[in-house]
């Protein structure tokens, strides 16, 4: 089993920075890749980040480059998610995900975390 915890969500201005963590536990070897979904009000759930644990290679969907950065910290085996230049789109309950083998799909994931709310103020 993995265990994911999201944190670092909240209200933000638009323009802002702010930087989700997710702390992984149980099983979470250098196997496991992670991402970084979000879900707007009314909207499906999508991809913004991946991240392949061992390696460090990086994917991101094309709406959010060059604003988002997905990181990770092996010693302390948390995922990080920094978001640059926050707009009112951006404002949504952001989930990081856990599988042996990086996917942009949400059925790929088995282990998630509760997600954190981000809302971006204009």
């Amino acid at each position: 089993q993995v265990q994911l915890v999201e944190s670092g969500g909240g209200l933000v201005q638009a323009g802002g920075p702010l930087r989700l963590s997710c702390a992984t536990s149980g099983r979470t070897s250098s196997t496991y890749d992670m991402a970084w979904f979000r879900q707007a009000p009314g909207k499906e759930r999508e991809a913004v980040a991946v991240i392949n644990w061992s390696a460090g290679i990086t994917y991101y969907a094309d709406s959010v480059k060059g604003r988002l950065t997905i990181s990770r910290d092996n010693t302390k085996r948390t995922v990080y998610l920094q978001l640059n230049s926050l707009k009112g789109e951006c404002t949504a309950v952001y989930f990081c995900a856990a599988e042996r083998l990086a996917a942009w799909y949400v059925a790929k994931y088995s282990y998630w975390g509760q997600g954190t709310q981000v809302t971006v103020s204009s």
